[in-house]
């Protein structure tokens, strides 16, 4: 008798019908990632780079803070950032390895980032799926 009940129950999350939660999110969704780990740094610095690439300024951006970072796995991994960047006193022309935000707002003209990053480390695949900047905070 238990059985029966217990059998289409354990159908509906083999096949997914049900949600299940794990720690901090369903299954398969985005969770939070640890900007602290080399992957997520790894991801969000192509992601900066790329931004800094697409935009026309002469100078280059920063990451000012990271305000979500999230990660889901796929065949691959797929990274969402938010962050907050500011420009620095370094030119496009001229990057350097270390480059500071100015610590003037005026010149640092902060504005808030989206990102969106896949990775496929086994066939070196990255590649930036959204950018988004609202440059009004």
């Amino acid at each position: 008798m238990a059985l029966r009940l217990l059998l289409p129950l354990l159908v509906a999350l083999c096949c997914g019908l049900l949600p299940v939660e794990v720690s901090s999110g369903l299954v398969g969704g985005f969770s939070n990632a640890d900007p602290s780990s080399q992957a997520v740094r790894d991801a969000l610095n192509f992601a900066v780079v790329q931004h800094n690439k697409r935009t026309n300024n002469a100078f280059l951006s920063q990451v000012q803070e990271v305000v979500k970072a999230e990660q889901q796995v796929v065949s691959g991994m797929n990274y969402k950032f938010t962050v907050k960047m500011g420009m620095t006193p370094c030119r496009k022309s001229h990057p350097e390895t270390e480059c500071a935000i100015h610590s003037d707002p005026a010149k640092a003209r902060p504005y808030v980032c989206k990102f969106e990053v896949y990775t496929q480390v086994w066939t070196g695949t990255i590649n930036m799926r959204n950018h988004t900047c609202n440059h009004e905070l």
